[in-house]
């Protein structure tokens, strides 16, 4: 297996970037809403009589059409019985249309081709919030990205959503609003603070906790241009550090700073030994990686330059020495667990 090994240029240090991008106004997100229906139309791809609940359906709807058919006389294969999801996003409004998503449940072998029948909604409270009927598309890309050719029984209904009752968000009457990181950090929550209140000159921000911050509107602003003015300030932002391994594909992604304290470790038949100098020499047979980096190829030693020890030069020295992907991931974990890596880990 092929190591893919990605570091992000990420400045560990503290840097600008807007409250928009780190924090959210609680409140203010989209609502998830499911539904239940058949997709009919379709050439003899869709459930087969095995699937009970597919039959019992069309009998129920041709019943309320009057008429009276037993499921067990049923043997049509034109039609798969479908669960629809979608998401409303904040602030629609009654008329307003939305793509959904159309998913067999059944033993359906494609509902390409097909059409959904009409769909009502329902949000968690159990309330209709939305119709949806319309073509079948499994062309292209489904709604998370990925291709659908290889989903044929998954597939899009684009703008086959109508909102039919609006969630009410009445931020405009609003005397106070919560902002709610994105990532809980005590030094950001902060930031936020200061960097609001510096704009206004006044205390219409206070931090609650390392995630929630309160703010008061001012007396000269509506709600809505007191939001727009917060999401566009510049604020001090200290990213959190964190390496990911993708144990599948053995991709790691970590920041170029990270540091790893000196360590001595024994994986397999890899022994590392990592130990910072203040001036770095190339001891006999080592090999020379940069002009802060020397491997010791003889004894699997690293040397490094004082300050220069970093998940990255560990990762660069371990591909030198042979470490496998697997074993490089193994090392990552047990430095982690032992102290030496103080950046949160994290495999997916």
């Amino acid at each position: 297996m092929r190591l893919i090994l990605l570091f992000l240029f990420i400045i560990t240090s503290i840097y600008a970037t807007k409250i928009n991008d780190v924090a959210n106004i609680v409140g203010v997100r989209d609502n998830q809403i499911i539904g239940y229906s058949l997709v009919v139309g379709l050439k003899k791809t869709g459930d087969g009589t095995t699937s009970k609940f597919t039959l019992q359906s069309i009998s129920n709807m041709l019943k309320a059409m009057n008429i009276d058919m037993n499921p067990v006389d049923i043997k049509s294969k034109n039609v798969a019985a479908v669960v629809v999801t979608a998401s409303l996003a904040p602030f629609t409004r009654q008329g307003d249309k939305f793509d959904i998503t159309v998913s067999s449940i059944g033993d359906a072998k494609s509902l390409e081709g097909g059409t959904l029948l009409m769909t009502p909604l329902k949000g968690v409270d159990g309330k209709i919030y939305a119709l949806a009927q319309g073509p079948v598309s499994i062309g292209g890309k489904n709604s998370r990205g990925a291709g659908s050719e290889s989903h044929p029984t998954v597939g899009l209904v684009y703008e086959g959503g109508l909102v039919e009752r609006e969630i009410n968000i009445d931020l405009y009457h609003q005397e106070y609003a919560t902002l709610s990181l994105k990532e809980s950090n005590f030094q950001n929550s902060v930031a936020i603070q200061k960097a609001i209140n510096a704009v206004y000159h006044t205390q219409v921000a206070i931090a609650m906790d390392p995630r929630t911050i309160k703010l008061k509107k001012p007396d000269n602003k509506s709600m809505i241009e007191f939001l727009a003015k917060i999401q566009d300030i510049d604020m001090d932002y200290k990213p959190k550090n964190k390496i990911i391994i993708n144990e599948r594909t053995g991709t790691i992604v970590a920041g170029v700073g990270i540091e790893v304290k000196p360590i001595l470790l024994t994986h397999g038949d890899i022994t590392i030994k990592i130990s910072e100098h203040e001036i770095l020499k190339q001891p006999e047979g080592s090999m020379l990686v940069d002009d802060s980096l020397v491997i010791g190829l003889n004894e699997n030693e690293i040397y490094t330059k004082k300050g220069t020890t970093t998940v990255a030069n560990l990762v660069r020295s371990l591909q030198k020495l042979g470490a496998s992907p697997k074993d490089i991931i193994s090392i990552l974990e047990t430095m982690k667990s032992a102290g030496s890596i103080s950046a949160e880990l994290k495999v997916i």
